[in-house]
């Protein structure tokens, strides 16, 4: 079932949960401040009455997000998260063009403290273990259409993990020197797939990639 308002899109619901498709710049959950109050989260509060966070997106990420109508719901989805048992896929558009098939970045990150909220690629003993899956899906002109499976998921890690390679996701404020040309960040949260917390059936939501 899909709903459409001029404020939220939601690709499904049931008594449980609701899988919304989020747009690129837009939070996930209220941030501090009156003018940070606007958000999937907020908006999901004024459609069902009440609504609870399982996962984010980046604000400046596009795609699909899943919230919970239950405390419950909410403990349940966090423990598939925590486990690893939900399967995220994204797409994204690189600078240049990525060399290979398919890969693997294992690069432990932290947060660069001066410069938050920037993630840098460290092995020191505040930094976390970090795994991105990328496949190579086409070359564009000079840009590399690209496939990108967190098997962690830490902050801004596709991002990051992409610029170590050499190759930013186009648009991004953070880590692309040429950002300033794009209306926004070409990273999209594709799939996702996992199983229901309640019926035990394997469920699998797809948004179109808008880019």
């Amino acid at each position: 079932m899909k709903q459409v308002t001029s404020r939220l899109e939601i690709l499904y619901e049931d008594e449980w949960f609701a899988v919304i498709n989020k747009p690129a710049n837009c939070l996930s959950v209220p941030g501090r401040g009156p003018d940070k109050q606007d958000s999937i989260l907020y908006r999901a509060e004024c459609v069902f009455g009440q609504a609870f966070a399982i996962h984010r997106l980046d604000e400046a990420t596009s795609g699909l997000i899943l919230v919970a109508k239950t405390h419950d719901c909410q403990k349940r989805m966090y423990a598939h998260f925590r486990e690893r048992e939900v399967q995220k896929e994204y797409r994204a558009l690189l600078r240049g063009h990525l060399l290979g098939e398919k890969g693997e970045v294992r690069k432990p990150l932290r947060c660069d403290w001066p410069n938050r909220p920037r993630q840098i690629i460290c092995t020191d003993e505040w930094s976390k273990d970090s795994v991105t899956y990328w496949e190579n899906l086409g070359y564009e002109n000079n840009t590399t259409r690209v496939r990108l499976v967190p098997f962690t998921g830490r902050s801004h890690q596709l991002r990051v993990h992409m610029q170590s390679l050499g190759h930013s996701i186009i648009g991004d404020e953070f880590y692309d020197a040429d950002y300033h040309n794009d209306p926004r960040l070409l990273l999209h949260a594709f799939r996702l797939e996992f199983r229901h917390p309640y019926t035990q059936a394997w469920v699998a939501f797809v948004s179109p990639c808008p880019f």
